[in-house]
C-alpha cells in the first residue's frame, strides 16, 4: 500500500448502522429518497417556506452567519443582511431537499439537471494532462458539481472533514464515489497525499475559504473584513506545477439546473509573496461569491480568528 492509499478516507457500511440509535438517521434518508422524486418546483417552494420559518431562530449556525454577513458587508443595513441570509437558507434547503437525487435518480436524469458554463477554461487543460487545482468556495451545491465532473470521466481529489455521524459519512462518501473516480483524504492526513494525487493527474478540488487559525494564515481583506487566510496556495502551485482554476457552483431555481461556472486560470500566479498570494486568492473568491451571494454557505467558520487575537463567535 502506497503512502497516499494509507491515508485515504474510505468509510464502509457497518452492521451497527442498523442499531436503533441510527433509526432517526435512516428515517431522514428515507424522506430524502422520497423527495428525490418530487418535482423540483414543488420541493423548492417547500424549501423557501422552511427557510422563512428558520431564519428568525437563534441557533448558533444562524448567529454565526449573521456575524459573518455583518463583518463582510458593514455598508448594508441589518434588513439587507437578513434578506441575504434568508436567500442563502432558501438555496441551502433547496439543495438539501434534493440531495437524494444524487443517489437514487438515473444517470440520464442527473445529466439533465447539470450544466457547465466556461468548460473551455478547464477541460482542455485536463485533457492534455496539465495539473490543475480548482479554487472553489464552499457553496451549497458543491456535491452536485463534484459528481458532475466525475461523471464526465475526470478523477477528483480533495481534502474533507469526515461527518460526525458515521452513517451519514458512509452515505455521503458513497455518493461522492459513485463513479469510482474520487480520491478523498481526511483533514488530519496532511497535504502531502493530496499533492501526490494532483501530480498523478487528479483534479485537485481545493476549498480554502474556512478559517484554519492564525498559525497557518495571514490576515488579508475578504469583502469588508480582515480574514485569516491560508497562505499555502502559492507553495502548492509550485510543488505540483498546477494551474489554479477558479470554480463556482450554483443552483438555478428558475431552470432547476446545477451550474458549474469555470473561470480562466489565475495569471502570474504564484506571485512569490505569501501575503500577496493570499490576497489574490481572496479576491478571486470574492468575485465569484459576489456574483451570487445566496449560493454561499455563510454559516461556516470563515471569520473565527481576528487580527487582535479575539474570537468573533
Amino acid at each position: 500500500m502506497s503512502t497516499s492509499e494509507k491515508f485515504l478516507h474510505n468509510p464502509t457500511f457497518q452492521w451497527r448502522f442498523l442499531h436503533p440509535r441510527f433509526w432517526a438517521t435512516w428515517f431522514i434518508i428515507f424522506i430524502a429518497f422520497l423527495l428525490a422524486f418530487v418535482p423540483f418546483r414543488i420541493r423548492d417552494k417547500l424549501a423557501c417556506k422552511l427557510a422563512k420559518l428558520l431564519v428568525g431562530r437563534k441557533a448558533s449556525t444562524l448567529k454565526r452567519a449573521r456575524l459573518n454577513l455583518e463583518q463582510c458587508f458593514p455598508e448594508k443595513s441589518q434588513e439587507e443582511r437578513q434578506a441575504m441570509l434568508l436567500s442563502s437558507l432558501e438555496t441551502g434547503l433547496q439543495f438539501c431537499l434534493a440531495y437524494g437525487e444524487l443517489l437514487v435518480r438515473s444517470e440520464k436524469y442527473k445529466k439533465s439537471r447539470d450544466e457547465v458554463i466556461g468548460g473551455e477554461n478547464l477541460f482542455p487543460l485536463l485533457d492534455r494532462g496539465d495539473n490543475v487545482i480548482s479554487l472553489t468556495p464552499h457553496c451549497w451545491a458543491i456535491d452536485y458539481t463534484g459528481s458532475m465532473l466525475a461523471s464526465r470521466g475526470y478523477t477528483i481529489t480533495t481534502i474533507m472533514r469526515p461527518q460526525k455521524n458515521p452513517l451519514m459519512d458512509w452515505l455521503m462518501h458513497t455518493q461522492r464515489m459513485q463513479y469510482g473516480r474520487g480520491v478523498v483524504y481526511p483533514r488530519d492526513a496532511s497535504i502531502k497525499p493530496f499533492l501526490k494525487s494532483v501530480k498523478d493527474g487528479c483534479l485537485g478540488y481545493y476549498l480554502p475559504d474556512e478559517d484554519h487559525g492564525p498559525q497557518q494564515s495571514v490576515f488579508v481583506p475578504f469583502f469588508g473584513a480582515e480574514k485569516a487566510t491560508l497562505k499555502g496556495l502559492g507553495k502548492l502551485t509550485k510543488l505540483t506545477k498546477a494551474k489554479i482554476v477558479p470554480m463556482f457552483q450554483a443552483y438555478n431555481a428558475e431552470s432547476g439546473k446545477y451550474e458549474l461556472h469555470v473561470l480562466p486560470a489565475l495569471e502570474n500566479f504564484p506571485t512569490g509573496d505569501e501575503t500577496q498570494d493570499a490576497l489574490v486568492m481572496n479576491k478571486a473568491l470574492e468575485e465569484m461569491i459576489a456574483s451570487r451571494p445566496e449560493q454561499y454557505m455563510w454559516i461556516l467558520n470563515i471569520l473565527r480568528s481576528r487580527p487582535d487575537g479575539s474570537r468573533l463567535y
